[in-house]
């Protein structure tokens, strides 16, 4: 492991931390003094207005109202279930659904906590629940592929063998088995090839967290009605078209990226390229794999792996799907279809030959480049490493395609939030998330 495997971690935490930063909300005062509000200006109008039209991971309509001493059991309509002498419902109805089936279950409302330390805390810092979902999300996708990694047995590895040998002969039949002629163009590059490498093991975790940086801002940090941006007076709607709906739907999309990968590679352990070519792996399988000549660049003795991968408790036999080919091609699209401001949106007049064209405006045209360049080059680094197959981007391209489509499954899980946040006495705010 190189030196590039050791400052990942710094650099993952540094990410998070800036992420914070960067998104924190200017407009409240965490350690107000006595008597004096927390709201900045009028900001406490403001972020409840901004609360109503920001969260798409609430399922019925919050309103200051709902919480006052005078709230009565017709809030049971609205999602509450309270008592007249009670100031806060003590139970809220949480909508859950799969495919065709609708229903509604009973948690717990937070928002008895609101006024807690931690609950402030994330008012002021509300990128700390991205923090928590990007944490919850890795770590038990992670620990899920340790448990596989710890549970192989030498029947297992076999298994994922034939496995990646069935990959090639389907990719063969396709005409798509392509994998060692692209090898074999770039190990030549005794330069080029060690930036692959690094780009392979160092991209991914940090290229997705600082687009998750990046995508809260824009969505929601630049949303928010008590803003001040150029042109616009505070209480003004804030530049960008898209909102908080657009980035909970990816981060629910990656959530579905995991969970599904978690399925398959656990149902159906595959060998990746670079693993076919082990000199002590006896058998007819063994000898067929070695006979495609994979090289692991990433892992050898002058490779660059990275801390996350490089350890016992990672599943060496997770190739299918790739995801990440999958992650990136999410980021891609997010890129490329990005709802921008009107004055960004405007096509630009060309005549060529007397025939006229309008192309996109320069942030589009960049959108769009950055959409197709950036999961190009994952899908040339993946496979010219040896790390995946084709049909490992295929697969991650489907994956990535019904966690998109699907995402809201996720939802299901929001009863389980409220109860761990209540045990904790902690208040999700809405605008945070």
């Amino acid at each position: 492991m190189g030196v590039g495997g050791l400052a990942e971690p710094v650099v993952v935490v540094s990410l998070l931390a800036g992420g914070v930063i960067v998104n924190r909300n200017t407009n409240y005062k965490l350690f107000a003094k006595r008597g004096e509000m927390p709201w900045k200006e009028k900001g406490n109008d403001d972020e409840v207005r901004s609360s109503r039209t920001s969260s798409s991971d609430e399922t019925a309509v919050e309103d200051d109202d709902m919480y006052s001493p005078m709230a009565t059991d017709s809030l049971l309509e609205d999602g509450y279930l309270t008592s007249p002498a009670a100031a806060e419902p003590i139970w809220r109805r949480r909508e859950v659904g799969f495919w065709k089936f609708r229903g509604s279950v009973v948690s717990p409302n937070t928002r008895v906590f609101k006024d807690t330390f931690l609950s402030r805390l994330l008012i002021k810092l509300p990128f700390l629940c991205e923090v928590w979902y990007w944490a919850l999300i890795y770590w038990v996708y992670q620990l899920g592929r340790a448990v596989s990694a710890l549970t192989l047995v030498e029947g297992t590895v076999n298994v994922a063998r034939r496995h990646g040998l069935q990959v090639i002969h389907l990719e063969q039949k396709l005409g798509l088995f392509l994998e060692p002629a692209i090898q074999k163009i770039f190990l030549p590059h005794t330069t080029l090839m060690p930036w692959i490498n690094r780009l392979y093991s160092f991209i991914h975790i940090p290229a997705t967290i600082f687009f998750l940086v990046c995508l809260y801002y824009y969505c929601i940090v630049r949303n928010r009605v008590n803003e001040r941006q150029d042109g616009k007076e505070v209480g003004q709607s804030a530049g960008s078209p898209a909102g908080a709906p657009l980035f909970q739907a990816r981060r629910r999309t990656m959530a579905m990226c995991n969970l599904i990968a978690f399925v398959i590679f656990t149902l159906w352990p595959c060998m990746p390229p670079r693993l076919l070519s082990d000199p002590n792996a006896q058998g007819a399988d063994a000898t067929e794999g070695r006979a495609y000549g994979f090289v692991d660049t990433v892992h050898g003795a002058d490779g660059d792996a990275s801390y996350w991968t490089q350890n016992k408790f990672c599943n060496q036999y997770a190739a299918m799907p790739s995801l990440h080919f999958g992650y990136s091609l999410m980021i891609g699209l997010t890129v490329a279809t990005l709802p921008l401001n009107a004055r960004h949106r405007a096509t630009r007049p060309v005549t060529i030959s007397n025939m006229r064209f309008h192309l996109p405006s320069t942030p589009r045209l960049l959108c769009l480049l950055f959409g197709f360049f950036y999961p190009f080059i994952i899908l040339v680094a993946i496979v010219s490493t040896a790390n995946h197959f084709i049909l490992d981007a295929v697969a991650g391209a489907m994956v990535c395609g019904i966690a998109w489509k699907g995402n809201k499954f996720m939802l299901n899980l929001l009863p389980l939030e409220d109860y761990f946040l209540w045990c904790v006495r902690i208040n999700k705010p809405r605008s945070a998330c």
